[in-house]
């Protein structure tokens, strides 16, 4: 996908140099992945060890949680940004917890969509307070006007990335792309 030049960016534009004067810790994808992993393997350690779950799987409780109802493994990982393959075998090792279930599509029989059982319910609930918590502890470093900010940042690039931002965008992405999909 070809982005557009960001209209506004706030920030100067910096001339190219030679490549080899890239200073990784100055470059922003390399700062945003790293960020990811380090608070993405913080929240891991509060479902890792007491729940046994990886973060593939957590991933999957977090989507099924959230949206409240049933959905295809490849909304997940169109959601997650997961490779299907990882969702896949993720999803195979929460049917065998009998955290999650598979129902049938009504619209269309071929395809089936997962859904939480009450005990992937119950755990989801258990899990969502302490992840906030840990996300506090997290952010804790920010100012108000810092987080604010910060957040307002990550919501201008997803926009410009074209990336789902909320359940309701990506179930619209969703139909929409089996609207047009040649049959």
């Amino acid at each position: 996908m070809a982005l557009a030049p960001a209209r506004g960016a706030g920030v100067a534009a910096q001339p190219d140099g030679p490549v080899s004067e890239l200073d990784l810790f100055t470059f922003v994808p390399f700062r945003l992945n790293r960020l990811a992993a380090e608070v993405s393997a913080a929240l891991a350690e509060e479902y890792r060890e007491r729940y046994g779950l990886d973060i593939p799987g957590w991933r999957i409780l977090a989507t099924l949680g959230f949206r409240g109802d049933a959905c295809t493994a490849q909304f997940i990982a169109q959601c997650t940004r997961t490779h299907k393959s990882t969702i896949s075998r993720a999803v195979t090792t929460l049917l065998e917890r009998e955290l999650i279930e598979r129902v049938e599509n009504a619209e269309d029989r071929r395809e089936f969509r997962l859904q939480l059982t009450s005990a992937g319910r119950t755990l989801y609930e258990e899990l969502v307070p302490r992840l906030k918590r840990k996300e506090r502890e997290i952010l804790s470093c920010l100012s108000e006007p810092q987080l604010a900010a910060f957040t307002a940042a990550i919501a201008a690039i997803e926009q410009h990335l074209d990336l789902i931002q909320s359940s309701h965008a990506a179930e619209e992405t969703t139909i929409l792309r089996h609207r047009t999909e040649p049959a």
